[in-house]
């Protein structure tokens, strides 16, 4: 469909800073489309996926508040690849819907960025037109995740095992952010990332 931005899809580890890249790019006006957002509202208290997740993993995973148990389902999920499946099953093809409508109501905007972290794992690179990894060395995530998350040693590894290889998103990605050093620095990355993506014209098939 001619006349939609170019799709930038942003990507990375855990802890490599995906959400401070789209809080810059957000910051010089490019439209946002987080998949960790929209996944977020999908489980809310009273959506359907939420019943389905209850059906599936036990009424345990839901809180008496009628929140999702986040921290037990996440435990589950990373030591069973059978039930992290099973989840992905329920949630990523709705969460995908939703991205795609968000982008088809851009009018005017020269690109947008995508927000996926699983977007090698769930092989949806047809949603975008350029692969921005974030970066960074793997002892930088797990200092990231024991400091400002609280994980164990034991579910950093677990989480870290799930997603795809650091080389592996490198080979596939068409720009790479690297952040290991100041906000600063990633600012400039993300300026001339800016500049590039203004002058880039989207593929008018999509």
């Amino acid at each position: 469909m001619a006349g939609l931005p170019l799709k930038v899809g942003l990507t990375g580890g855990i802890a490599c800073g995906k959400t401070t890249v789209s809080q810059l790019f957000a910051q010089l006006g490019v439209p946002i489309i987080d998949a960790d957002t929209i996944a977020h509202a999908l489980v809310a208290p009273g959506q359907p996926i939420l019943e389905v997740i209850s059906q599936t993993f036990g009424a345990d995973i839901i809180l008496p508040n009628g929140q999702l148990n986040r921290t037990q389902l996440r435990q589950r999920v990373f030591a069973d690849a059978k039930q992290r499946q099973s989840l992905e099953a329920i949630v990523h093809p709705r969460v995908f819907q939703v991205m795609q409508q968000q982008v088809v109501q851009l009018v005017g905007v020269p690109y947008c960025v995508l927000s996926i972290p699983l977007l090698l794992e769930t092989r949806q690179l047809d949603l975008v037109e350029r692969i921005l990894v974030v970066d960074c060395p793997l002892e930088v995530q797990r200092q990231r995740l024991l400091e400002h998350r609280g994980l164990s040693a034991e579910e950093i590894e677990s989480i870290i095992s799930a997603q795809v290889s650091r080389e592996v998103r490198l080979a596939i990605a068409n720009d790479v952010i690297y952040n290991e050093s100041s906000i600063d620095d990633l600012r400039q990355q993300i300026g001339k990332l800016h500049q590039q993506y203004l002058n880039q014209q989207p593929c008018s098939c999509q």
